[in-house]
This record gives C-alpha cells, structure tokens and sequence, in this order.
C-alpha cells in the first residue's frame, strides 16, 4: 500500500483546511475566555486590534491608501462585519461550538434570498433544494424548543443571533464581491477593524475586565487565528475552483465539534447530527449542484 503524502492533496484544498482550522479554533478561544470572564465587546475589541495592526501593515507594504476609493461601500462593510462580528461570537459563548458553528452555515439560504429580492436574480433548481434542506435542518436543530421536556433544546434568543450573524456575514459578503472590483483586498479587509475597534472600545468600557496574562495571550490568539482563517480562505479561493474550495470549508465543522467535545465536554445531540447534516448537505449542494443541473439540461 503506498504512503499518504500531503502532497498527493491539492493546494486549494489544503489551504481550505487551514482556513477551516483557524476559524475553529478561533471560535475555541472565544468561547474559552468568555468562559473565564472576559465580556463579549471586549473579546471583540482584542480581534478587531490585532486585525487592524496586521492589516494595516499589509496597506502600507504595498503602498495603498488606507481609505480606499468607495469610502461609503467600504464603511457599510465595516458596519454590517462589525455587527455580523459581534452575533457569531456572541452565538459561540452562549451556544454548544458545534451548533453555533452549524448555523453559520445557514448564509446560502439568506444569500439566496437576498439575490432574488434585491438583485432580481433568479432561484435556480439547485439553489431551491438547497433552501429546503438548509430549512429543513434548522427546523431539526431548533425543534426541541417546543418540548421543554427535552434537555437538547437551544437557547431561542441565541439561535435567533446566530442566525442574524450569518445574514449579516451573507450581505457583508455581497458588498465584497462589489468593492473587488475596485478595491484591493487589504483595504477592504482593513475597514473592518477601522469600524470594529472603536465601536466595540465604546461598548466595553463600562464592563472591562482586565485579563490575566493567560487569557491576554489568547485573546492576542482570537486575532492571529482569524488572520489565519482569512488567508487560506483567499489562497484557497485563489487556487482552486470555488465550488470545490467551498465544499472542504465545512470541515470546520468538524473542528468545531471535536474541539467542543475535547475542551468544553460538549457532546451533540442527536437533533444536531441530523439537522446540521441537513444544513451542510444544503450548503454543499448550493456550492457543486449547479453545474449538475446544468449537465441535465445540456
């Protein structure tokens, strides 16, 4: 039998991963000192600092202005990545890490939806099957609500969070397809902490905390990893068909849940298996299922 070798797996792939990996443990460390203390604007104003410092070292070595060239564009997408921000980990540190993992992965339903209203785009085949699945298994994962019986059940005010950070994470995305057609990437990702930091200064002061030199490396953490998560993103992107880079994106999943299980003793429930197997499924099928539909028709 030949040996495994990591070469044998192609670039964009292993960039996807890297990117699935640093987002899940970046969520790990989010979850931990919100765990031991440390108040959710607070957790964002760490990020949003050691976004800005690597960002704006990016802007200045290759020469460009900081404050790019469609200013009210990039600060909407400095707004609504700020808010979609503060709704995920705000999802991370009062939900299990696999089910707010989970439910971010709801964004094609929402991605979808907004095409159609907004843009008058059309929902293609592939796009309704993956709105039915991906509804399907929200409605498996919040379902226990219903019965108070049932130890399972989510938190409602959480889910609905969670929920209204992938929107926002869905329109902030749509908002950076546009500016990348005129603006480079490090400026666009820079305006995010541009936002982020001050906001999020203003809304931690009242209830600072001042962290243990422990929970300050891992807050300094919660930034480096995200850098980590965004660069294999944009190279996986970058080197590999966006269908089949995307697809290898929910191991995070993956990540999420063992990290879960090994750290914070969080075992899923069975309603999680089978709806986040429903959202995934959904989320796939949007990402490959298009060029099925299309080999029908041909």
């Amino acid at each position: 039998m030949p040996a495994f070798s990591l070469s044998a797996i192609p670039i964009g792939i292993r960039f996807m991963l890297l990117s699935a990996f640093g987002f899940a443990v970046m969520s790990a460390c989010v979850k931990y000192v919100s765990l031991h203390g440390i108040p959710l604007f607070e957790i964002v104003a760490a990020r949003a600092l050691v976004s800005l410092i690597i960002s704006y070292t990016a802007v200045k070595r290759k020469g460009l202005s900081p404050f790019g060239n469609n200013k009210p564009l990039l600060l909407l997408r400095g707004v609504l990545g700020t808010a979609a921000l503060m709704c995920v980990y705000y999802a991370v540190t009062t939900l299990p890490l696999a089910e707010a993992t989970v439910l971010q992965y709801m964004h094609p339903v929402f991605t979808a939806v907004l095409g159609f209203i907004v843009l008058k785009e059309r929902l293609q085949g592939a796009t309704l099957v993956s709105i039915v699945l991906c509804l399907g298994g929200l409605y498996l994962m919040v379902q226990p609500n219903l019965n108070t019986s049932i130890d399972s059940a989510l938190p409602p005010f959480s889910v609905a969070i969670a929920l209204l950070g992938a929107l926002g994470s869905s329109v902030a995305y749509v908002i950076v397809r546009k500016l990348s057609r005129s603006e480079d990437s490090s400026v666009i990702i820079l305006y995010f902490p541009m936002v982020a930091l001050p906001v999020s200064i203003v809304l931690m002061w009242p209830e600072f905390v001042m962290p243990s030199l422990p929970l300050t490396f891992l807050l300094v953490l919660v930034g480096v990893f995200t850098q980590i998560g965004q660069y294999g993103l944009t190279k996986a992107m970058q080197t590999q068909q966006a269908g089949e880079a995307s697809a290898y994106a929910y191991v995070q999943i993956v990540f999420s849940t063992l990290i879960g299980i090994a750290i914070f003793q969080e075992l899923p429930s069975m309603w999680t298996y089978l709806g986040g197997g429903l959202i995934v499924a959904g989320a796939l099928f949007n990402a490959v299922g298009h060029r099925l539909f299309r080999r029908r028709l041909m």
